[in-house]
C-alpha cells in the first residue's frame, strides 16, 4: 500500500522538501524539487493531496496564491524520507570508495 502512494517519480522528494520548509507556494517547490516539469509536479501533488499527505491552500488574491504543506498524515512521514536519504547518502559514499 505505501508504494502506491508514494510510488510517483517526485513524491519522496515532495514530501522531503515540505517536511523541511513547513509551507512552500508552487514555485518555490518546483524550484526546490528540481528537473520535474510543472505537470509532473502538478500531478504528483494532486495524488498526495487525495491521498492526504498534502494540502492545498489556495487564496483569493490576483494573482493567485497557492500554497503546499504536509498533512498530519504526512508529517509522520518525514523521519521515514529522512532515514531513507540518509541511506542514500551511505550507498553512494560506500559506492565512491569501492568504485575501480
Amino acid at each position: 500500500m505505501a508504494t502506491s502512494v508514494l510510488g510517483g517519480a517526485w513524491k519522496l522528494t515532495i514530501v522531503k522538501h515540505l517536511g523541511a520548509a513547513g509551507v512552500l507556494r508552487f514555485g518555490e517547490l518546483h524550484r526546490a524539487v528540481g528537473d520535474v516539469t510543472p505537470r509532473s509536479l502538478t500531478r504528483q501533488l494532486r495524488e498526495l493531496e487525495t491521498d492526504g499527505i498534502v494540502s492545498r491552500t489556495v487564496y483569493a488574491e490576483v494573482p493567485p496564491r497557492v500554497e503546499y504543506a504536509l498533512t498530519a498524515l504526512g508529517e509522520t512521514l518525514v523521519p521515514m524520507v529522512a532515514e531513507l536519504d540518509r541511506w542514500g547518502a551511505d550507498y553512494l559514499a560506500s559506492r565512491a570508495t569501492t568504485a575501480p
